[in-house]
């Protein structure tokens, strides 16, 4: 009896992994015409193929899980990119056909067409900075220029620092007020949004939101996953957040939590480590780890539009044993113009950028 019983759940189970995979191979996406890759101008042609001749009676699509469509029948149906963002688009696609339905997807990559710039830049004024700080955030609030820095080395004595959120008279450099981390925490990018200071953390996997006049800590907000925190900025509603890859999140202020995400291209090509953050005109600037460069990114899309080479500036500043990469960029509204320094630099430059 047991031996019978065995067999014939076996035998039912063959069944219906039989019945599932056939159902799965009945129908598939025409990738037939389908590009490499494609831009925000394209237009995709999307169809299903039907090699058992089923009658279809209707098909949805979506686009990373998001409807875009239904089509009676098995007609073409014209995928137009212009308000995509880009990167990887998951297509997925139901196909309903005798009282039944199939589940089927295909991938496509949206690159961007844009050709960067390549912007100039001159040098305003040089003011002071703190040798010691390893400049992680720089942003300007109320004509007061904020700085959150990292445990870094500090002066050539190859000691780590401690993380530190700081106000500064950027033309002294005078620090007015400043409050410490534990050892224990990496501060990383910062940001200020409706009279609060938010602080990313390195690998601590939370962030912190400050009263912008007292520095009194209000909350601690874990991040939505487990991710690097580098970069911080805002758009007068939301925050966007760097972490090491080529995404960028938008996060809900109150929660921390990711409302969506855009992937960083210039050209063909990803552009992971895009690590200070501001928020400009709708523009956002993002200083590039390591490469001492800044990269101007249409949010709307995530393509690089222009570069700022700015290289030359880590010369002109104090060499030393823990000198470290350019990292801190601000804008300020009241100048109309840049503010940039790096880690452990002692100066730091106010430039205006010009094609």
């Amino acid at each position: 009896m047991k031996k019978y019983n065995l067999l014939a759940f076996i035998t039912l189970m063959s069944f219906f992994s039989n019945c599932s995979e056939d159902k799965k191979n009945l129908f598939s996406i025409d990738e037939s015409q389908f590009k490499l890759l494609y831009h925000t101008d394209d237009v995709v042609s999307l169809s299903i193929k039907n090699e058992k001749n089923k009658k279809i009676d209707s098909v949805v699509y979506f686009n990373n899980d998001k409807k875009l469509t239904t089509i009676k029948e098995n007609t073409v149906f014209k995928f137009d990119l212009a308000n995509e963002k880009l990167g990887y688009k998951n297509i997925k696609v139901l196909v309903y056909y005798e009282g039944e339905s199939a589940e089927i997807q295909a991938r496509i990559e949206v690159v961007s067409s844009v050709e960067p710039r390549l912007l100039n830049y001159t040098i305003i004024n040089t003011y002071p900075h703190d040798l010691k700080a390893y400049t992680q955030g720089l942003e300007f609030y109320r004509d007061t220029l904020y700085e959150g820095t990292g445990n870094g080395a500090g002066s050539g004595t190859g000691i780590r620092g401690i993380s530190s959120l700081r106000k500064t008279n950027y033309k002294t450099g005078e620090v007015y007020k400043k409050i410490e981390l534990s050892e224990k925490y990496f501060g990383e990018g910062i940001t200020v949004l409706n009279n609060k200071v938010y602080q990313l953390t390195y690998q601590n996997n939370e962030g912190y939101v400050y009263n912008a006049d007292t520095f009194a800590k209000e909350k601690t907000l874990p991040y939505f996953k487990k991710m690097e925190g580098w970069g911080l900025t805002n758009d007068g509603k939301n925050l966007y957040m760097t972490d090491s890859t080529e995404t960028i999140q938008v996060l809900d202020p109150e929660t921390f939590k990711s409302i969506d995400n855009f992937t960083i291209y210039s050209g063909s090509t990803k552009i992971p480590a895009v690590n200070e953050l501001e928020w400009v005109d709708g523009k956002m600037y993002g200083n590039i780890y390591q490469k001492d460069a800044l990269a101007i990114i249409n949010p709307k899309t995530g393509a690089v539009e222009a570069v700022v080479n700015l290289v030359d500036l880590k010369s002109k500043v104090k060499q030393h044993p823990d000198v470290d990469v350019l990292n801190g960029v601000a804008y300020n509204p009241k100048t109309k113009t840049f503010f940039v320094t790096g880690k452990n630099w002692d100066k730091m430059f106010e430039i205006k950028i010009k094609d």
